[in-house]
């Protein structure tokens, strides 16, 4: 079934019947509940109410969201469960901007509390803050092309809430038994866990617009542990999607992860080396990461990125596209419109190697003198920023097992630890565990090493793009050979 919204651009003076899964207009001037009951609003009327009062107290303009969300999650190591979480949450944010001399002054509130007199104090307290605050030539709501649309991007299915968490708890424990199952030297676990979150967002700002959707998002994780002479090594696997029918079979999930541990076993340290390097999926998208980090309007506009000012360049092999779409079906990061009412979208980041756009939002955009690409982000509290949506490198024509062939000597990085990215000059650097390779072939694991690049350099370097794109996440990618990198070891 598809995901539940609509989206209204009707002036906000122009009521118009709603219910839970439709958003209305109200007139800013004349919000619907009186103040003299403590009775909670409900999604747009909280919304409504949170403008109108802000244009009341003196707002040149403003924005609301309100964020809904239920998750469950559970842990099971072995037959034992471990814990069971019910959580529930409720965020009205509130953002105001007060026209001064220099611009446009910002404050921001937000409440749990929708109760009418809580929100008129707080829209109130958020433009006494917006006074308070220095003004900004750059800040402000979009100038206009606020999303008009409600695209069917199958985020939600209404089935999926009437799922019992007992069902759930099966899953991980379907996924603990198979694990185990696989080799007798898959000894313990860290567990395997379950999740799932029910979110609602309704959005309206004083120009107009007002809109709301629901989504969903499901995940299954298994950890288990392997012994082998007196070491032991631990890996995982996951699987994630918007809807449960989507996910990977949970004992699939258990098998798969067992295997990644039991790989482990009998790790080597390899002496320091300059080889090529193969990123998995599950490791290759955090490249994907720092790209998305990099060419984040607010990383560019502060010069805070080696990627600022290059556009047009070529800054990767031809062999890199790298594609940021809102709208993706399923996606675990689609929306049908942003953090500020902008149409999401799908936007080319790098083409054969070119950087072609960066992710914007109205704020990012103006100081760059650019438009918003549909990129801004936010909680409920709290003002927008860019970033990615789903984000994936496409894949190319190569199962992962002829890369392997096709390299001589090398390594394969299955698991990277810690941090050791500076966006400043793209210096590279993380420990990293995984196998290592000879004559074409995996010959042992590896562990207790680092390796080491620079990120433009890196993504220049990529001479091998595999078939095995992973979606694991809102972020994706396929396996990826780099030509050279340093390999410190022993």
């Amino acid at each position: 079934m598809s995901d539940r919204k609509t989206i209204a651009d009707n002036g906000l003076g122009s009521p118009q019947a709603s219910d839970r899964n439709a958003i209305a207009g109200n007139g800013l001037g004349s919000p619907q509940a009186s103040t003299t009951t403590d009775r909670a609003l409900v999604g747009a009327d909280a919304v409504a109410r949170a403008l109108a009062r802000a244009k009341q107290a003196g707002a040149s303009e403003a924005d609301a969201m309100l964020l809904e969300a239920d998750s469950i999650s559970s842990r099971v190591r072995g037959a034992e469960i471990d814990f069971v979480t019910q959580a529930r949450e409720r965020v009205l944010g509130i953002r105001t901007f007060v026209r001064q001399a220099g611009g446009l002054s910002c404050g921001s509130t937000s409440t749990s509390d929708l109760a009418p007199a809580t929100i008129d104090r707080m829209a109130d307290e958020a433009v006494a803050l917006a006074r308070a605050t220095a003004p900004d030539a750059s800040a402000g709501l979009p100038a206009g092309g606020f999303a008009s649309d409600a695209p069917d991007l199958a985020l939600f299915d209404p089935a999926d809430r009437h799922v019992a968490i007992e069902a759930r708890i099966e899953d991980a424990r379907r996924a603990e038994a198979a694990a185990r199952a696989v080799d007798a030297r898959i000894v313990n676990s860290e567990g395997s866990q379950v999740s799932s979150e029910f979110r609602s967002v309704v959005y309206g700002n004083s120009a107009g617009f007002i809109g709301s959707y629901e989504s969903a998002s499901h995940a299954l994780f298994s950890e288990p542990v392997a012994r082998e002479n007196g070491a032991m090594q631990r890996d995982y696997w996951l699987t994630a999607a918007r809807r449960l029918d989507r996910l990977e079979d949970a004992a699939a999930v258990g098998r798969r992860a067992a295997e990644r541990a039991l790989r482990r076993l009998s790790a080597k340290r390899v002496a320091t080396c300059e080889v090529p390097v193969l990123f998995e999926p599950l490791v290759a998208r955090s490249l994907l990461g720092h790209v998305a980090g990099c060419v984040s309007g607010g990383a560019i506009y502060r010069e805070a990125s080696f990627l600022a000012g290059r556009l047009g360049e070529r800054i990767a092999s031809e062999l890199v596209t790298v594609i940021d779409d809102g709208r993706l079906p399923g996606g675990l990061g689609s929306r049908p419109f942003d953090g500020e009412g902008q149409p999401t979208r799908r936007n080319v980041i790098l083409d054969q190697g070119v950087l072609k756009t960066y992710l914007l939002d109205s704020y990012s955009a103006r100081k760059l003198g650019m438009k918003s690409t549909g990129s801004a982000a936010r909680g409920a509290a709290g003002s927008p920023s860019p970033a990615a949506t789903n984000l994936w490198l496409e894949p190319g024509k190569l199962p992962p097992e002829e890369m392997i062939r096709r390299t001589e000597r090398g390594l394969l990085v299955t698991e990277l630890i810690g941090m050791g990215f500076n966006p400043v000059t793209g210096d590279y650097s993380r420990g990293a565990a995984g196998q290592w390779i000879e004559d074409g072939r995996v010959v042992h694991a590896v562990e207790e090493i680092t390796i080491a690049g620079q990120l433009g350099a890196m993504l220049a370097a990529i001479d091998l793009v595999g078939s095995d794109l992973l979606w694991a996440g809102s972020v994706a990618a396929p396996t990826v050979r780099i030509a050279n990198m340093t390999v410190a070891g022993s």
